[in-house]
C-alpha cells in the first residue's frame, strides 16, 4: 500500500469543514471510526486510494489534504446575513460550491453578452440607501409590469411566482432557484446558512433562491434579492421573517425587506384595503386572492403596519409555514424545467444556444449546467422543439 503524504492537521481540517460525524464520514469511507481517529491523530496514513476517497466523500480538491496548513476560504460575496460586531459563521462546503457555481455561470453569460454588444441594465443600482424604498419597489413593478392585469391573468401564488420570475428573465435578470448543490440530490443547501444572495452587475445581474426554504416565502425572497440590484448592492442574504423590515440586522436588509414588501404588496393600497371589521383568516385569505401572494406575505404586511400583535402574528406565522401547498406550476419534478429552474431559463437557452453554434465546447455547456454532456440535445430539443445541428 503506498501511503498519501498528508497531514493530521489537513484531515482534522477537512472533518471541521465537513460539519459531519466522525462515525458518519467513516461509514461512507467504509473504514472503522477507530481507523479514521488514527489518521487523525497521525498515527497512520491513508492509501492514496482511500485519501483520493476522503477528498472526494468531503467535497473538498484532492490536492488540499497535501497543504500544510488550512487555506482561507473567503465568500466572494458581501456577508448581510451577521451585524457588524458578530463573528460569521463558517460558510458550509455546500454554500460554498453552490456561490463558486453561481460566480461561474454569471462570468459565462457577462462574457456572452459582451460578445452580443448587449447594453447595461438602466435599473441596476438606479436606486441607493439614501431613497425611499416604497419608489424602489414601485420602480421594480414598473420595470416587470407587476400589476392588476398580472394578478388577475393568474389563478394561484404559485403561477405568480412562475410568472414574476419569467419577467424578472426577460429582463436579463438570471433568476437561479435550487435547493442542492449542482445535480447532487444528497447535497442540499440549508436554509438556515442563507436564502438567497444577488451578484448585482449592470450586464448580467444574477439572484439565487434557497429551495430549501418554505415555498410561501420564496416569493418575498425573490422580490428581496431583486431589491438588492435595484441599489447596485451584491449581497447574502438571510433575513429573519418573524421581524419587521426596521428589525432586520443589517441596515441593507432592512430597506431590501421593506422594498421587497411594496413589490408584492403596495403601501397605500393594502392601507385601503385591510378591513379592521374582518377577521385575521378573511383578511388573509381576501387580500392573498387579491395581490396573489401567500397569506404568508400578507401576514407579514399587516405585522409590519400593527394591524396584529406580536402573539398573534407569531401564531399565525407558524400555522401557514406547516400548511401544505399545492405543486407548483413550472413543470414540478420534469427533469428539463429543473434544469431550466436551476440554472436560469435565460442562461440555459443562452448555453445550449452557444452549443449549437460552435461558440462554447459541449463540455464546457454541460459542466455550467452541472448535466451529462450527453443530455444537451435532449435539453436543446425541449428548449428549441428539435436539435438545431446535427
Amino acid at each position: 500500500m503506498v501511503e498519501a503524504l498528508i497531514t493530521r492537521e489537513m484531515i482534522s481540517w477537512a472533518i471541521e469543514r465537513s460539519r459531519e460525524t466522525p462515525d458518519n464520514i467513516a461509514r461512507k469511507l467504509n473504514v472503522k471510526p477507530e481507523k479514521l481517529s488514527a489518521w487523525e491523530k497521525g498515527d497512520t496514513r491513508p492509501s492514496i486510494r482511500q485519501a483520493q476517497d476522503l477528498a472526494k466523500k468531503l467535497n473538498i480538491p484532492f490536492g488540499y489534504l497535501y497543504l500544510s496548513t488550512p487555506p482561507t476560504e473567503s465568500l466572494p460575496l458581501p456577508d448581510l446575513r451577521t451585524t457588524a460586531d458578530a463573528t460569521p459563521r463558517r460558510p458550509s462546503p455546500n454554500f460554498l460550491d453552490v456561490l463558486y457555481d453561481a460566480f461561474r455561470k454569471h462570468e459565462w453569460y457577462r462574457e456572452y453578452l459582451q460578445e452580443e454588444d448587449a447594453s447595461p441594465l438602466p435599473f441596476v443600482g438606479k436606486f441607493t440607501l439614501d431613497d425611499d424604498p416604497k419608489n424602489v419597489g414601485k420602480d421594480i413593478r414598473d420595470t416587470l409590469t407587476i400589476d392588476d392585469k398580472l394578478r388577475q391573468n393568474c389563478d394561484s401564488w404559485q403561477q405568480f411566482l412562475t410568472e414574476f420570475i419569467r419577467r424578472a428573465e426577460q429582463s436579463r435578470v438570471l433568476v437561479l432557484r435550487s435547493g442542492i448543490v449542482g445535480s447532487n440530490t444528497h447535497r442540499l443547501l440549508d436554509v438556515e446558512e442563507f436564502r438567497g444572495f444577488a451578484i448585482t452587475d449592470n450586464l448580467a445581474p444574477l439572484i439565487f433562491i434557497n429551495e430549501t426554504d418554505y415555498k410561501v416565502a420564496q416569493i418575498f425572497t425573490l422580490a428581496h434579492e431583486l431589491a438588492h440590484l435595484w441599489i447596485g448592492r451584491s449581497g447574502i442574504s438571510n433575513p429573519n421573517y418573524m421581524l419587521r423590515s426596521k428589525e432586520q440586522k443589517n441596515v441593507i436588509d432592512q430597506f431590501c425587506d421593506s422594498a421587497a414588501a411594496e413589490v408584492l404588496v403596495p403601501t397605500d393600497d393594502f392601507l385601503a384595503r385591510w378591513n379592521h371589521f374582518y377577521s385575521l383568516n378573511k383578511n388573509l385569505d381576501r387580500l392573498a386572492r387579491h395581490y396573489r401572494v401567500s397569506q404568508f406575505v400578507v401576514l407579514r404586511r399587516a405585522y409590519e403596519f400593527n394591524e396584529i400583535q406580536d402573539d398573534e402574528f407569531r401564531v399565525k406565522y407558524r400555522e401557514l409555514l406547516k400548511k401544505p401547498t399545492r405543486k407548483k406550476d413550472d413543470g414540478g419534478g420534469n427533469y428539463y424545467n429543473l434544469v431550466l429552474s436551476r440554472n436560469s431559463s435565460t442562461l440555459t437557452r443562452s448555453l445550449i444556444l452557444a452549443a449549437s453554434e460552435g461558440r462554447v465546447l459541449p463540455t464546457e455547456a454541460a459542466r455550467l449546467l452541472n448535466v451529462g454532456v450527453t443530455k444537451l440535445n435532449a435539453i436543446e430539443s425541449y428548449i428549441f422543439g428539435e436539435p438545431r445541428h446535427g
